[in-house]
């Protein structure tokens, strides 16, 4: 016998939509797509990595290779995984240092969801000699109990979180 879960899946577009759209413009907030948060009243942190991460030095255009991590408290809306990962393969071919690119994802996250948290990890492969890495962060403005508990899981998570390796 097969079931349902009562998630609602009405406004999600690309996940079995039989044709995955090709970005015309690099990476844009307009590629990602979301679903509604069944447990608002909880601060829980879902977290997503993409180990296979390519994008373009703005100036010499040789490939940069890395990790991006996300970490996020959702509050109404939760991003659907496969529009993240083609949101995430739009930037193969983009051209943007990776500070920009690290804070361009937490903005485009944030533009997307209005999370309680949200922290992007930009873990990017050494190239000549320099390993960099970005993280960016932002908490929403919240009701002072409300958001106790937000910065409390975030704590915990931060004391308890693996970080992402490079591979």
């Amino acid at each position: 016998m097969n079931t349902r879960s009562q998630d609602s899946t009405d406004s999600l577009k690309i996940l079995g939509g039989g044709h995955l759209p090709t970005p015309q413009n690099g990476p844009d907030v307009s590629l990602l797509e979301a679903f509604p948060n069944r447990f608002p009243q909880r601060p829980y942190i879902i977290s997503i990595g993409f180990p296979e991460f390519t994008s373009l030095c703005p100036v010499t255009g040789q490939p940069d290779f890395g990790v991006i991590g996300v970490d996020y408290i959702p509050d109404q809306l939760c991003v659907e995984s496969k529009s993240f990962k083609l949101y995430m393969f739009a930037y193969r071919n983009h051209q943007a240092f990776m500070e920009t690119t690290t804070n361009t994802v937490l903005e485009d996250l944030c533009s997307l969801l209005e999370p309680c948290w949200c922290r992007v990890k930009g873990l990017f492969a050494p190239r000549g000699g320099t390993r960099i890495h970005v993280f960016a962060e932002t908490f929403k403005p919240m009701p002072e109990e409300y958001g106790s508990l937000v910065r409390e899981a975030v704590t915990a998570w931060k004391a308890e979180a693996r970080p992402l390796q490079l591979v």
